[in-house]
């Protein structure tokens, strides 16, 4: 029993360290947008999305022929990334996530800003969780093969879907967090 009290005790630390968790989070995959690899990384992501493609130059599915394997370096496939504005987008995104992470981060000490941040994370997550309808890349392809397998599409995740899903305790962590700073501000209102 003391236990639990000691637990329940400590639930106002814990979403401190989930604002702290949420800035490690953002700062690492903001600040990696930064590398070509990365870069590359999303374009299925955003090339498919309604809300986002409009940032590239080409049209999905062109980006299927340009594709690097993580950490290659193929100078053809570079080039036709730039002329899609392939990396501008992505330092363009790296910094708006390192800009969440740092307002949510400043909750701790802001609860005004800390609801910003908490409200844009959650914001965000709804943005990325929407690839899992968008994105092809997201569920498992039917590669055929000498025994092909009937557990390809819906609801089989890739690496990417698997990925992209994860996304929902981000949401649930920046809604933790826009809550706890509302009841903040309440409590100087009171």
């Amino acid at each position: 029993m003391v236990f639990l009290h000691r637990l329940a005790s400590l639930q106002n630390i814990f979403i401190q360290f989930l604002k702290v968790a949420i800035f490690i989070v953002m700062a690492w995959i903001g600040g990696l947008k930064a590398f070509q690899y990365e870069a590359d990384g999303i374009v299925p992501f955003v090339a498919n999305s309604p809300l986002m493609s409009f940032f590239y130059a080409k049209e999905a599915p062109e980006y299927k022929n340009y594709k690097n394997p993580e950490g290659a370096t193929v100078v053809k496939n570079i080039k036709w990334h730039e002329t899609n504005r392939t990396y501008i987008f992505s330092y363009g995104l790296g910094t708006i996530i390192v800009g969440i992470g740092l307002l949510t981060l400043l909750g701790i000490w802001s609860p005004k800003v800390g609801l910003i941040g908490g409200l844009l994370t959650a914001i965000m997550s709804l943005v990325t969780l929407s690839f899992l309808v968008s994105t092809p890349e997201v569920y498992v392809s039917n590669l055929g093969g000498d025994f092909p397998t009937p557990n390809y599409g819906f609801p089989y995740l890739s690496g990417a879907g698997r990925l992209v899903l994860k996304d929902i305790i981000m949401l649930v962590a920046g809604l933790v967090v826009c809550s706890e700073c509302a009841r903040r501000l309440l409590g100087r209102v009171a």
